[in-house]
């Protein structure tokens, strides 16, 4: 079996997890207590901490730890909006992952919010332009990932950011798909707030970061004592804090070769699907795009259906985001770029991890062409 959705998840590192272990069993104080045991857990964390902020490249007062990259994005949206009174405007994309867009709908909805969404090309691409043409004096926030989760397209941050900047306006960034494949030092995207999710780096699921710089005023999401300098109460996850240290720093160490890697065996596989498969199309940027995700739509036939048949055949994929639970509708990112509801539910993405090689991609696009042939004549 073949793994390719490693953009919905992927495995713990072996040594993230020997890392947490003791954090889980011997050590297991409460780092706001004030004993021996409290201070081991407290100073476990301080170097977690110190981890995460050298991979943000920003201060380590900067890193807020989270339950994932959920609730580091709903932090990030949420909270500088409401933490400035005065700017009742957001700003982001109809392609966004669901936890900016549900985040954004909430304050739309129960705060008076009034939200406007940029333009974007038919590969997802946000430019400068169409940026600066919709952000305002009043606005809050905008909110733009650094890569789309189910299309791979990814954005230039840097030049997003000197809109943002111009305009004095806070700009947040999901990188939950780049952590790992793309450069993350928040100095050089120019960003005001990154989030990343733990289980996508190598990391345990329920853990996650977000960049916050230090001057911005945030309102928290979570009450109670006060944790993360009073912007995430709550009794840190101390163990997934240090898997995630580990995590980030092992994955940022090797990340110019993998990516290099990735991208060649990538665009090898996606020849082939389109040499192999009639009818075909390849969906997001075409070189934009992160390095291990290739997606693909496959007119006249089922997404649902084709992945079905490739298990059958040994491989693993999905159809788009893990994360809209239950949703058996089309996709909102396809849909928001132009793909009429039928075509769009015919996406199908593979994403996998660095040490899948160009060599074992070579037969999933031929299980690709069996499976497409194999459901196109059961619709027929």
């Amino acid at each position: 079996m073949l793994y390719l959705d490693a953009a919905a998840t992927s495995p713990v590192r072996r040594e993230a997890l020997e890392a947490m272990w003791p954090y889980l069993t011997s050590d297991f104080g409460n780092p706001s207590s004030r004993h021996t045991v409290g201070e081991s857990a407290a100073r476990a964390l301080t170097a977690a901490r110190a981890q995460v902020a050298a991979f943000f490249g920003c201060r380590p007062g900067e890193v807020v730890f989270t339950a994932g990259g959920t609730e580091a994005a709903n932090l990030a949206v949420k909270g500088i909006a409401l933490g400035d009174p005065r700017r009742r405007h957001l700003v982001t994309t109809r392609i966004e992952h669901e936890a900016v867009l549900a985040s954004v709908d909430h304050l739309e909805r129960l705060h008076g919010f009034e939200v406007s969404y940029v333009d974007l090309d038919r590969h997802g691409v946000v430019s400068p332009e169409a940026l600066a043409a919709v952000v305002r004096d009043d606005t809050a926030l905008v909110s733009v990932a650094h890569a789309n989760n189910e299309i791979g397209t990814t954005q230039d941050l840097r030049a997003l950011a000197e809109v943002c900047r111009w305009a004095g306006v806070p700009f947040h960034s999901d990188a939950v798909q780049t952590a790992g494949w793309l450069p993350t030092r928040v100095g050089d995207l120019g960003v005001d707030a990154l989030s990343i999710s733990g289980h996508k780096v190598g990391a345990p699921k329920g853990v996650g970061a977000l960049y916050l710089a230090g001057r911005l005023p945030i309102e928290p999401l979570v009450h109670g004592g006060g944790q993360e300098r009073g912007r995430r109460s709550g009794t840190e996850n101390v163990a997934g804090a240090v898997a995630l240290g580990v995590a980030v720093g092992l994955a940022e160490a090797s990340r110019e070769a993998r990516a290099a890697a990735a991208v060649e065996a990538r665009d090898a596989f996606v020849g082939a699907v389109l040499e192999l498969v009639p009818g075909a199309e390849f969906t997001g940027a075409p070189v934009s795009r992160l390095p291990a995700n290739a997606s693909f739509v496959f007119p006249g036939t089922n997404g649902e259906a084709i992945l079905l048949e490739l298990e059958r055949r040994g491989v693993v994929s999905s159809s788009g985001s893990a994360c809209a639970a239950g949703d058996d509708g089309p996709s909102h990112v396809l849909t928001a770029l132009g793909y009429p509801d039928d075509v769009a539910q015919t996406a199908v993405r593979f994403t996998w991890q660095a040490d899948v090689t160009a060599a074992e991609l070579v037969p999933v696009a031929t299980a690709v062409r069996d499976s497409v042939a194999a459901v196109a004549a059961i619709l027929r």
